[in-house]
């Protein structure tokens, strides 16, 4: 079964392209801007604007299964339409999918979320995550959807990278201790994205970490486990600086959990010093 890792050369897709090689899959992958580095992949140019190399890279790779990895982040053509055009791709060719999408799809009124709840974007980038959510199901009705939430691992984490700067003075800014998530462990979450793809799941699934924890606690845990000083981690509200975004938005993966064999592990836990 050869699977197609799109944007395998992202933080998410690069473990997801190490765990289906481990397994002993057949893997392809796919860059926007220059390739990976592991063996024995095949890697693919693409632009996800795109819908005639879209078309022909599923074409011509002929993956049984298709993750999309992708972010894009405000960039509506990339982030709403893409994945769509990836989806009708998909569908036309007979793979399964499994599209990664986003807390950001919902306000933070409710501050729980399960995969029953309708998506409410207060933002660019959540609104044009949600927009994708529709259109894969309607165009792909047997894709995964999974959205997550902050995705943590070593420096390659975006969020990880935040704290070593702030710890170390290269960087300006604040963590702020009244925004709130639920982090998953990226080793996790690619391990329980290859597992429902593996499966016969489809329709919406939460795959975030049981631990809701702020920016802050996060930053602290993450100084903890590599040895930087805590007390360089500045602290603020995020409610005194208006900016634009949900506040505390906490994923309820339980209903998926309760299906898979991948533990997703907790922020407390997989950060403990030592862990």
């Amino acid at each position: 079964m050869t699977v197609m890792i799109i944007g395998g050369s992202g933080f998410l897709g690069t473990e997801l392209v190490r765990q289906a090689t481990a397994a002993g899959l057949p893997t392809a992958a796919t860059f926007a801007t220059r390739p990976g580095s592991a063996p024995g992949v095949g890697w693919h140019a693409l632009d996800l604007r795109d819908p005639e190399r879209v078309e022909a890279v599923v074409a011509e790779v002929g993956p049984r299964l298709i993750v999309n990895a992708t972010s894009g982040d405000s960039d509506w053509a990339v982030t709403a339409e893409g994945p769509v055009r990836l989806a009708l791709a998909a569908a036309k060719h007979g793979c399964r999918l499994v599209h990664v999408s986003s807390d950001a799809v919902f306000s933070g009124a409710r501050v729980h979320y399960d995969e029953n709840c309708l998506p409410d974007p207060v933002t660019p980038y959540g609104a044009a995550k949600a927009a994708a959510e529709t259109g894969v199901r309607l165009v792909h009705p047997d894709a995964v959807v999974a959205r997550t939430s902050l995705i943590i691992g070593d420096r390659q984490s975006m969020h990880v990278r935040l704290v070593h700067d702030l710890a170390t003075g290269t960087r300006n800014g604040v963590l702020f201790t009244d925004d709130l998530r639920c982090p998953v462990h990226v080793t996790d979450l690619a391990a329980a994205l290859l597992e429902l793809a593996a499966g016969d799941a489809r329709g919406v699934h939460h795959l975030a970490g049981p631990d809701a924890v702020s920016r802050h606690e996060l930053g602290t845990l993450v100084a903890g486990r590599d040895g930087l000083d805590v007390t360089r981690l500045p602290a603020g509200l995020r409610a005194d600086r208006a900016l634009p975004g949900a506040l505390d938005v906490r994923l309820d993966s339980r209903a998926t959990q309760r299906k898979l064999r991948t533990t997703l592990r907790g922020a407390r836990e997989f950060l403990a010093m030592g862990a």
